[in-house]
């Protein structure tokens, strides 16, 4: 993320702590990796804001940099000015961090003491007077150089990503929704409303595109890329090639339609029509960040997306399968083949549909990519639309080494979620699917900070 770097002042404090404050902000944000978007120490009194005609010089500077920043990191040496504060951050249009300096009690006298302390107590009174949002972490004061600082940021980072990547972004529908699984229906106004727009495009016209492919230089590409991606031991020849055209495909209406996250109806017309499955192609390009979700589950793409940001991880979205034998805590979590291989113990291997093939014959599903998930923890949610509004569950978990039966199909991990059995009830009984979508890291902290203080999502934390 680019970070905003404001600081706040009043004037009978040392100048001496402003100067330090810019170096010391500046130059840990960059250590961390992060770029630093700073006003002119020229610009007002030390570069700093105390007044209004302050604020309204640093309003400028951001509107100036509008798109060009993540977030603003509101860093108070000393007690600070709420007034020229608001003036400057009322229009942001981003997360806002607010960090303050501490006292350090050898250095109390009135010309050299900070009272950032409670400085930053007024300062949140007041932007909450505003109407400002903002957001805080503990410790309440903190040094830059201090290794809780580094976590402060750490997490505002996830919370930046998520609010600003979700405000605008774009899901394609591929084919109408599965049509057995009214679990899936959502709400496409109700979206909207938020600013996630929903393309939907027909599986026919897939269908076509994938027959009139010749072998391009893009059709080789993908080819060896698949090739390398997984074991196709015992997969014919044909399967491949459709795979192929298929990835081919999809990748061309991700670029034509700008797309963040794509959720595609995978069976049965694949599987009748081209005789492949299609949880490989998913598999790839979530390995790539491009969030891919099975069964046409617009809902769990957009949190897939979501988790995916605020970690900086591949996402994936498996089902609530299998209790783990008496285990209250732990169940099995489970999908066809659409996991990337980050997240996988080792390489996959291509696997006709075991369970399709009941239906559509033996040999003509291939393209689960089956495996077994690796030991991590993991932060899981799911969406889903009501009455105009956007409804998130948030958890954490780990995915443990403990096994499962070699004759288990598809591609899964045993999931251990504290307090579990109340997690499916307080789920089940809202209404949530049973989809869920995960993504190594703990992050749901940042996710729902993101969802609920800037976003206007209702979470339940579970």
């Amino acid at each position: 993320m680019t970070f905003a770097l404001f600081f706040g002042n009043r004037g009978f404090f040392p100048g001496a702590l402003m100067a330090d404050a810019r170096k010391e902000m500046a130059g840990a944000l960059r250590t961390l990796g992060h770029e630093v978007l700073i006003l002119d120490e020229k610009a007002t009194r030390y570069g700093a804001v105390e007044t209004v005609r302050e604020g309204k010089v640093y309003a400028e500077f951001l509107r100036r940099n509008r798109g060009k920043y993540d977030g603003v990191i509101v860093s108070l040496p000393n007690f600070g000015d709420e007034t020229g504060a608001v003036e400057a951050l009322q229009d942001a249009g981003v997360p806002i961090l607010i960090q303050a300096y501490p006292d350090e009690l050898k250095k109390m006298r009135p010309e050299l003491r900070r009272d950032a302390f409670c400085g930053k107590m007024s300062l949140m009174d007041v932007f909450v007077q505003y109407g400002v949002k903002f957001s805080v972490m503990p410790p309440h004061v903190v040094h830059p150089h201090d290794r809780r600082f580094t976590e402060q940021v750490a997490w505002f980072d996830g919370v930046c990503a998520v609010a600003t990547g979700m405000r605008r972004m774009t899901v394609g529908a591929i084919g109408a929704r599965t049509t057995p699984f009214k679990t899936v229906r959502f709400d496409e106004l109700a979206l909207q409303k938020y600013g996630i727009t929903v393309e939907a495009l027909d599986l026919s016209a897939v269908f076509a595109r994938m027959e009139a492919l010749k072998e391009t230089a893009d059709y080789k590409k993908k080819a060896g890329v698949l090739k390398g991606y997984t074991s196709w031991k015992g997969v014919p020849a044909g399967a491949f090639d459709r795979i192929v055209r298929y990835a081919v495909v999809l990748d061309q209406i991700i670029e034509e339609y700008g797309l963040d996250a794509v959720a595609i109806r995978c069976w049965v017309e694949m599987q009748q029509q081209w005789g492949i499955s299609p949880c490989v192609v998913l598999s790839e390009l979530n390995e790539r960040g491009l969030i891919a979700a099975c069964e046409v589950d617009v809902n769990n793409a957009v949190a897939m997306f979501a988790l995916s940001r605020a970690t900086g991880n591949q996402a994936t979205c498996l089902d609530w399968n299998n209790n783990y034998g008496d285990d209250d805590d732990k169940c099995i979590l489970f999908h066809c083949g659409p996991v990337p291989s980050g997240m996988m113990t080792c390489k996959g291997c291509i696997t006709d549909h075991a369970i399709l093939a009941n239906g559509v014959g033996k040999g003509r599903a291939f393209g689960c990519n089956t495996g077994r998930i690796a030991p991590t923890a993991f932060t899981f949610s799911s969406m889903l639309t009501r009455d105009g509004k956007l409804l998130f569950y948030l958890g954490e978990g780990r995915f443990t080494e403990d096994k499962i039966a070699a004759d288990f199909f598809g591609c899964a991990g045993v999931a251990e979620i504290p307090n579990l059995q109340n997690v499916l009830m307080t789920i089940g009984c809202a209404g949530h699917r049973h989809h869920v979508s995960v993504s190594p890291g703990r992050a749901a902290s940042a996710v729902r900070e993101a969802f609920g203080n800037y976003l206007g999502y209702d979470v339940t934390l579970v």
